[in-house]
C-alpha cells in the first residue's frame, strides 16, 4: 500500500531521518519544519496522513491538529512528542488525532501504526465515495452562483409536482439535477425512471415509453411494460426531448393531458400518475419555428424551466469536480494514494471544457489510466497540456498511440467495447488499431 504522508517537525536530523523511513517503504513523502509551510503543502498537494511534532516553532502541535481536521477531515494525524503527556495526549484525540507517540521509546511503532492509519484513510474515501453517489441535492458539486442558483430553484420545484425542463449544453449535469428534483419530492419512496430520446428509433423509443403486447411487431416474442408504466407513482425523465419524432410528441401530450395510455399492439387504455422531467440542450423555440416540435407540448413541458451553466462559467467549481471524480475512479481502480501535484489542476482550469462536466469526467479517468507513480500531474492529461508533448523525437506519434492504447486496455482489462468508448473511437477503428500495431 502507498501512502502521501506529511512529515512537520523542525528537528531537521529527525525529519530526514523519518523522510528517509517512510520512503523506503514506498510512501510519497514531503516535509514541512513549520506549521505554517505545512499548511501550505497540504493546500498545494493531496495527503493522507501527518505525523507532526507537538512542539513546533510557530505552533501547538495539539492545536494544529484541530485546524488541519477542520479543513481536511479525512486526513489522519499522529501526533509526536519528546516528552509524554496525558493532558495532551488526551486533548490530541479529541482534536481529531489518530494516535500520539512519544519520540525514542516509539519508534519501532511508527511505521506500523502509519499503515493502520491509511487502513482508516481508505475507509474514509470509500465512506465518502458512497456518499457522492448517493441521491439528492448533496450530489450537486459547487459554490458558484450559477450554479447555486440553479440548484435552488430545483430545490422549491422539487417540493411541487409540477413538470421541468432542464436546458443547458449537452454534458451540464442535467440527469443529476433531474434525480436530485425526484429524491427532493413526495415520489422517492417510487421509481426515477430515465431514457434517451435520442437514442432510439421512433419504433423502439415508442415501444420503449409505452410498452407493447406479445405479437405487436416483429420480435415482440411476450408483453413489455413501457417506462411511462414503471414510473406510475414515480417520475419519468426524457432527456433530449427535442430529439423526439414529432408523431410520439403527440402521444405524449395525450398521456400528460389525460394520465392514459394505449400500449402499442392493444386496445384497452392504461393509467399512470407521474411526475415527469425534460432536459434539452436544444432551442425548443427555435425548433417550434421550423416545424420540428410542438407548440401545445412545449407549454406543457415549461411549467418550470431551469437552465444549467455550462462548465466554462463555472471555473471556481471545476477543483471540487475534478476532486470528486478522482475519488469516484480511484475507489474503482482500488488507488488508496493518489496524489495530485498543484499543475494538474491548472491544465483544467487553462481548458474551455466545450463538453463540460462529461468531458471533465472523461479526463479525469482517462488520466487515472496514464498518470505515472501515482501522481497526476501535467503530463497526465496529454489532451490537454502542453507540456505533454515530449520535447525529443525519440517518440512517434505512432508509437505514443499504441502506448496509450495499451494503457487504456489494461485500464479495461481487455474490454474492447469500453476501451473504444474511453479512445473516444468506434469499436472498429480500435480493432483496425490493434491489429495495426499487433496488439491482437
Amino acid at each position: 500500500m502507498s501512502g502521501n504522508i506529511l512529515i512537520i517537525d523542525d528537528e531537521i536530523k529527525l525529519l530526514k531521518l523519518l523522510g528517509m523511513i517512510l520512503s523506503q517503504e514506498n510512501f510519497n513523502v514531503k516535509e514541512a519544519s513549520t506549521a505554517r509551510s505545512a499548511m501550505t503543502m497540504l493546500e498545494q498537494y493531496e495527503f493522507d496522513v501527518v505525523l507532526s511534532d507537538v512542539r513546533l516553532p510557530d505552533a501547538f502541535g495539539v492545536e494544529l491538529v484541530k485546524s488541519i481536521k477542520t479543513k481536511y477531515p479525512q486526513l489522519e494525524i499522529i501526533l509526536m512528542t519528546a516528552f509524554g503527556n496525558i493532558t495532551d495526549a488526551v486533548q490530541a484525540m479529541k482534536n481529531g488525532a489518530y494516535d500520539y507517540l512519544v519520540k525514542g521509546d516509539d519508534n519501532e511503532k511508527i511505521i506500523p501504526l502509519v499503515y493502520k492509519a491509511l487502513d482508516k484513510v481508505k475507509d474514509n474515501k470509500s465512506r465518502v465515495v458512497q456518499q457522492a453517489v448517493t441521491k439528492g441535492f448533496n450530489q450537486i458539486i459547487g459554490k458558484s452562483p450559477l450554479i447555486l442558483q440553479a440548484k435552488k430553484l430545483a430545490e422549491k420545484v422539487a417540493l411541487t409536482d409540477a413538470a421541468v425542463l432542464l436546458t443547458g449544453e449537452t454534458g451540464t449535469g442535467k440527469e443529476v439535477f433531474a434525480s436530485a428534483i425526484h429524491e427532493g419530492s413526495d415520489r422517492k419512496k417510487n421509481s426515477f425512471v430515465a431514457i434517451n430520446c435520442s437514442a432510439f428509433s421512433k419504433e423502439i423509443l415508442e415501444s420503449e415509453l409505452f410498452g407493447h403486447k406479445q405479437g405487436a411487431f416483429t420480435g415482440a416474442l411476450k408483453d413489455k411494460k413501457g417506462l411511462i408504466e414503471e414510473a406510475n407513482g414515480g417520475t419519468l425523465f426524457l432527456d433530449e426531448i427535442g430529439e423526439m419524432p414529432i408523431e410520439l410528441q403527440a402521444k405524449l401530450l395525450r398521456v400528460l393531458e389525460t394520465r392514459e395510455f394505449i400500449k402499442m399492439g392493444e386496445t384497452k387504455v392504461s393509467k399512470s400518475d407521474f411526475r415527469l422531467i425534460a432536459a434539452t440542450n436544444r432551442d425548443l423555440v427555435d425548433e417550434i419555428k421550423q416545424g420540428n416540435f410542438r407548440e401545445d407540448l412545449y407549454f406543457r413541458l415549461n411549467v418550470f424551466e431551469i437552465t444549467l451553466p455550462p462548465l466554462r462559467e463555472r471555473k471556481e467549481d471545476l477543483k471540487a469536480i475534478a476532486k470528486h471524480f478522482i475519488d469516484i475512479f480511484s475507489h474503482k481502480l482500488h488507488l488508496t494514494a493518489v496524489q495530485v501535484n498543484p499543475d494538474y489542476y491548472k491544465v483544467l482550469e487553462r481548458n474551455d471544457w466545450k463538453g463540460n462536466i462529461r468531458e471533465l469526467r472523461n479526463a479525469v479517468e482517462r488520466s487515472l489510466i496514464l498518470m505515472d507513480n501515482n501522481i497526476l500531474d501535467a503530463e497526465s492529461l496529454p489532451h490537454y497540456s502542453e507540456k505533454a508533448v515530449p520535447e525529443s523525437d525519440s517518440l512517434s506519434i505512432r508509437s505514443l498511440e499504441k502506448i496509450h492504447i495499451q494503457k487504456v486496455l489494461q485500464y479495461t482489462k481487455g474490454n474492447k467495447a469500453e476501451a473504444a468508448r474511453l479512445l473516444e473511437i468506434g469499436i472498429a477503428t480500435l480493432y483496425r488499431k490493434l491489429e495495426e500495431y499487433g496488439l491482437k
